[in-house]
């Protein structure tokens, strides 16, 4: 595959991703990035996302758990009046 220009700064990453995805789809077909996310990946962070908040809210004591919400809704806050001419 014959380059028709000069690289420019953010093609090498590009360059990069496509020589993986030609080296992942010889491996293994299925797992080609340019058909979306590898099903092995996407059912390990469903895994690990789907307890993930509810352990650390039950691991935190409420004082703990309000003062984040507070800290939240502080910022917020702050983007809304930042908006504001």
């Amino acid at each position: 595959m014959a380059r028709t220009k000069p690289l420019e700064q953010d093609e090498p990453l590009d360059f990069a991703r496509g020589v993986m995805d030609q080296i992942i789809a010889k491996h293994d077909p299925e797992a080609s990035l340019e058909q979306g996310k590898h099903p092995r990946a996407v059912a390990l962070g469903v895994k690990g996302g789907a307890k993930g908040g509810h352990i650390r809210a039950q691991n935190l004591s409420p004082q703990k758990r309000r003062s984040i919400a507070q800290k939240a809704a502080k910022a917020r806050w702050a983007k809304r009046k930042a908006k504001k001419p």
